[in-house]
């Protein structure tokens, strides 16, 4: 398998489809009516894809606005030249405001203080400061409650330090077709909408859809949709697996950095979990561990691809390496099983000739989401974009 180019300093990385991400990009783009915005995730550096990269590549595709969990991860955005707006999915440390206001990044708004601090530090820096304000329909994380909505607006909207640019809930079952708690967050959501207009108040661009929303739930695209985990090609749920084609745009790669046949009987790695059971055995080391995102809990768990077969990890994954075995009298194998040498390529996440591991493979070896896998991948590894 041919790499475009791999990292200098260590045979192991992140590579990161571009292509994909637009294609991504686009057909969700393209489920929404005309005038309708996109505002995508690219919170924890994109789901460990790049977030700046990722940024570009999706607003080419038709994203507006951005979203981020932390002030950092908003400065980053501006300080490579992201210039679209960028809302911050929570709200920040007082302390953070004045970096909020230099950067232009949007604030999620949910209590007094802050927003009465935000608007006080906006005014004294002669500037506007916009925010969305939250609204906790049911799941009881951030916002404020709609029976609050109202009057917490109308104590703050005399502030000219600050600008409502927006109203947005965020739902917890959107992925359960039929389900009657999300029935009950969307109906709280668009009648506490309802009820802000109703008293005059401006709510600025109304949002409540996520990925699987905005795939099963067409009639809730309001103003804007918030799309994060599809845009990776990954479904949040098997409920949208039918209704739109994503292409994954992450793989995880390395290369053999050493090759050898123990003596039956010896073992493999940290506490000698793995015993080689015969003579044919090879034994490969790869310079990946669970600091760079493979989970411990993966050990003597998972499969990796090798010349596009697969080969099976044995021994407890380490902080930095991991092993795997491959017989080489392996009479099982569709076609004879060459021996591995130093430098063969390695896939641990993506595509190899026929056979292919994903990140819901690896996610239900785990028993976590698609999510936590690529998040955890991007934490270390170098990202090589293709």
């Amino acid at each position: 398998m041919a790499v475009s180019r791999e990292p200098q300093t260590r045979a192991a990385w992140v590579e990161v489809d571009l292509n994909a991400v637009r294609k991504n990009t686009r057909a969700f783009k393209a489920l929404l009516r005309p005038g309708v915005q996109m505002m995508c995730a690219v919170k924890a550096d994109a789901y460990g894809h790049g977030a700046v990269e990722c940024a570009r590549a999706m607003h080419a595709s038709g994203a507006s606005q951005f979203a981020v969990a932390t002030v950092d991860e908003g400065v980053e955005l501006r300080k490579a030249g992201i210039e679209w707006p960028v809302l911050m999915l929570n709200e920040s440390p007082l302390q953070s405001i004045d970096v909020l206001l230099e950067y232009d990044i949007m604030p999620s708004v949910y209590d007094m203080d802050f927003a009465l601090a935000y608007g006080e530090r906006a005014v004294a820096l002669d500037k506007v400061g916009k925010y969305h304000l939250a609204i906790d329909t049911g799941m009881s994380r951030i916002g404020v409650m709609p029976e609050d909505a109202v009057e917490f607006r109308r104590m703050i909207d005399f502030h000219r330090g600050i600008e409502c640019a927006g109203t947005f809930t965020h739902f917890a079952t959107a992925d359960v077709v039929g389900d009657w708690d999300f029935r009950q967050q969307s109906t709280r959501f668009m009648d506490t909408v309802g009820a802000l207009r109703d008293a005059g108040l401006d709510c600025g661009l109304v949002h409540c859809d996520n990925t699987p929303g905005t795939v099963l739930h067409p009639e809730l695209h309001n103003d804007m949709c918030r799309v994060g985990i599809g845009l990776y090609g990954l479904h949040p749920a098997d409920t949208t697996v039918p209704r739109i084609q994503l292409v994954p745009a992450m793989s995880v790669r390395a290369r053999v950095t050493r090759v050898a046949r123990p003596a039956v009987g010896e073992g493999v790695g940290y506490g000698l979990t793995y015993r080689v059971p015969k003579p044919s055995i090879q034994i490969a080391t790869v310079p990946i561990g669970y600091a760079d995102g493979l989970a411990r809990s993966l050990s003597n768990n998972m499969d990796v691809l090798v010349r596009g077969q697969r080969a099976r990890q044995v021994g407890r994954i380490c902080m930095d390496q991991f092993m795997f075995a491959v017989d080489v009298n392996d009479a099982r194998a569709y076609r004879p099983v060459e021996p591995v040498e130093r430098g063969d390529l390695v896939t641990v996440m993506g595509v190899d000739g026929d056979e292919e591991i994903t990140a819901d493979e690896m996610a239900r070896r785990r028993g976590t989401i698609n999510y936590e896998v690529t998040c955890d991948f991007g934490m270390r590894l170098e990202k090589v974009f293709v």
